[in-house]
């Protein structure tokens, strides 16, 4: 390896012992082995830096082969598109290959194995075969056509190859062993019939090869010395050997199939399906949409190859499924921008500040530095005028003490300039601030050396001289999801956790260096975020998109909904506390109105499954989530639910037990379930409210 002192993750330590034990380093060659179905996501971004990684660390050849065998789902846009993603992450294959080279060879061999009576056409239709083939549990039973003679299997093969028959009236199975505890060996299909045109071969063939055929014997023909896979495929690898040993004939490197975890990234889908409806249903404006998961909705984005391979890189390879929190993505992408984006400003939300007592007319070219963090960058010249927009939030015309922005009577600095003092403010009929009146200290110019220059004031504003400000199309991309795991939900379509305010478009106004930004240009808009020029972009109107904030705001977020509801769980020892009604009704109406603002799902999942036990506190705070907040009584697994149910109405608190049959009350799917122990209260109840509940139910 490159590097023989650095910790060796365990698909590297695969490869070392299998040089260890007389591989040659020559022989190592690896392939990534893309569908052309849909676009690159993120998650193939982790398998592209992994096996072209081992060709870098190694020295060996990586393929880019194309899995192309069903062709009612494959075109060629999506081909040239990975290509392009590839590409783009700065990785160059040694062979671009297709599974579409081999169909002749695997029809070959095909048939060899019909002649050794290891393969059979089978004429069942769809559910007949399922029926036969068993369960997990269960064994299967033979095909009832699994005996045909070879000659018969041979005629049959071969007119399915000449188009003679519908889709669906054949298949070719192996002929392995129905009672094997692998579904997947239980004589698996080969090939179907698929009357559909194929994007490289056109109408040549009527039959297509399965994955699970193709894939192998592409990997041996291709000579790949180890082939990894995600850890589903980890049943598909007795089939992949079981192939494998028919065709192998021992002077050749035989493929080593390993599986290594997905890494999910949360508040996003990684399904070609799934992200394929979204563009469908028009949740997002296409593939590429920066709110997308894919390589190229991603680099639309702003994000870079460089971070792609950084995030691939620190989430490292594991043998478990994984949801990676997309801070971390974010995190990549901060760190690189930081060091290579130039600093600009730009006021997405304007509100026009008067210098008053600078002169009408006057315009000075101001030095601003590009880059602290790249000592080569050098400055560039802004113009400063007497009329400037600054962010609407960056003014308050009374303020606490802990604003450290303009308000009346207080000094801030504007970046590159002058010292200001908020002096009045112009408002229109219905109130709304529509002027900041200011006047500047004239000694207290940015790097002039003088004494007012150097004097500290609580806070730096950025802005832009309304004079020379270019308009801009600023799109403002938040996560496409509000669930950090949004398709793990039972019974809940992932759609239903689209975020509503993932895209907000305003009109920015910039400073004028930015009039000659080329598409995928990047730019740290000062104490704003990281953005890049978009596609859309013309000559007569830029359109930029966030690629992501400065700060993560979606921990900030995250951490006042656990506030929130750690703060509810403490809150609620009150209600048992308290010695008035009044007392307790505003201890539920205080909590109920903070849960009412928890929309993390997951978290209010998680939070329910934690609080149900014998704690009085905790079941009636159970209780109230369901009452107050955005989760519902069939969000929830029934036996969690019955749990809840069955524990609160034998509570020793009437406060729970009256919560519990309001909430049964309003849950006509499990309220039967629970009305002989309903009855059983009525009889033993001693709580005069519950009783009057009870006897309206």
């Amino acid at each position: 390896m490159a590097s023989e002192e650095k910790s060796l993750n365990f698909i590297e330590q695969i490869i070392e012992e299998d040089i260890k034990n007389g591989l040659s380093q020559q022989k190592l060659r690896f392939r990534f082995p893309p569908e052309p179905n849909g676009y690159l996501h993120i998650g193939h971004a982790s398998s592209i830096a992994l096996n072209f990684g081992l060709g870098i660390d190694y020295q060996a050849p990586v393929n880019l082969r194309f899995d192309d065998t069903n062709p009612a789902k494959e075109e060629q846009e999506f081909v040239d598109a990975i290509k392009r993603d590839v590409q783009w992450l700065g990785y160059q294959w040694e062979h671009e290959c297709y599974a579409s080279d081999y169909f002749q060879q695997l029809y070959d061999w095909a048939v060899e194995f019909i002649k050794k009576g290891k393969a059979y056409v089978d004429s069942q239709t769809s559910e007949e075969m399922a029926q036969q083939k068993g369960t997990p549990s269960t064994p299967g039973v033979d095909s009832p056509y699994r005996n045909r003679s070879v000659e018969e299997n041979l005629d049959l093969f071969e007119r399915m190859k000449n188009g003679e028959f519908p889709e669906g009236t054949h298949i070719l199975r192996a002929k392995i062993d129905m009672k094997s505890t692998n579904m997947l060996m239980r004589d698996p299909i080969m090939y179907r019939i698929l009357h559909k045109h194929h994007h490289r071969t056109g109408d040549a063939w009527k039959i297509y090869p399965m994955y699970d055929w193709a894939h192998g014997e592409s990997d041996y023909l291709e000579q790949i010395s180890h082939s990894f896979c995600t850890l589903e495929f980890l049943p598909h690898r007795e089939l992949y050997d079981w192939f494998l040993d028919q065709i192998y004939d021992n002077k050749s490197i035989r493929p080593k199939q390993r599986e290594f975890a997905r890494r999910n990234l949360s508040h996003t889908v990684v399904s070609k399906r799934k992200l394929l409806k979204l563009v469908e249903d028009k949740h997002v404006n296409g593939w590429d949409d920066p709110r997308m998961s894919t390589v190229s909705g991603l680099r639309r984005r702003g994000y870079t190859p460089a971070s792609i391979r950084n995030f691939a890189h620190t989430i490292g390879i594991a043998k478990r499924d994984n949801l990676i929190d997309v801070s971390v993505l974010e995190f990549c992408i901060r760190e690189d921008l930081n060091k290579t984006a130039p600093r600009v400003m730009a006021v997405l939300d304007p509100v026009k500040l008067v210098i008053t007592n600078y002169p009408e007319g006057k315009e000075e070219w101001l030095d601003a530095e590009n880059n602290q963090e790249d000592e080569n960058a050098g400055f560039r010249k802004v113009p400063f005028s007497r009329e400037l927009y600054i962010e609407r939030e960056d003014f308050l015309e009374e303020a606490t003490g802990k604003f450290f922005r303009l308000t009346l009577g207080k000094e801030v600095r504007l970046k590159n300039a002058y010292i200001i003092k908020g002096e009045s403010v112009v408002k229109d009929a219905n109130g709304n601030i529509t002027e900041i009146h200011v006047t500047y200290d004239t000694d207290s110019l940015s790097g002039s050396g003088t004494e007012a220059s150097q004097r500290k004031v609580s806070g730096t504003l950025h802005w832009v001289s309304i004079a020379h400000a270019i308009e801009a199309e600023v799109r403002l991309y938040d996560r496409l999801f509000t669930d950090e795991s949004p398709d793990t939900h039972k019974g809940k379509d992932f759609l239903e956790f689209v975020n509503p305010n993932s895209l907000q478009v305003v009109t920015g106004y910039l400073e004028p260096s930015l009039k000659e930004a080329k598409n995928e240009d990047k730019f740290q808009f000062q104490r704003l975020g990281y953005f890049t020029v978009d596609k859309d972009s013309t000559d007569k109107r830029l359109v930029f998109n966030r690629t992501v904030s400065l700060k993560d705001t979606w921990e900030e977020k995250g951490k006042k909904e656990e506030n929130i509801i750690n703060n509810s769980l403490k809150e609620i020892n009150k209600y048992f506390k308290v010695a008035t009604q009044e007392e307790r009704n505003a201890v539920e109406k205080a909590i109920g109105d903070e849960l009412a603002n928890v929309a993390n799902f997951s978290l209010l999942q998680n939070t329910l499954k934690k609080n149900i036990n014998n704690n009085k506190s905790s079941l009636l705070f159970s209780n109230y989530l369901l009452k107050y907040s955005a989760l519902k009584t069939s969000d929830v697994e029934t036996e969690i639910l019955h749990k809840l149910y069955s524990m609160s109405l034998k509570s020793e608190s009437p406060y729970v037990r009256l919560e519990v049959i309001k909430n049964l009350k309003n849950d006509e799917a499990n309220r039967l379930e629970f009305s002989s122990q309903l009855d059983e209260l009525k009889n033993s109840e001693k709580n005069e409210e519950v009783l009057n509940l009870l006897s309206q139910n």
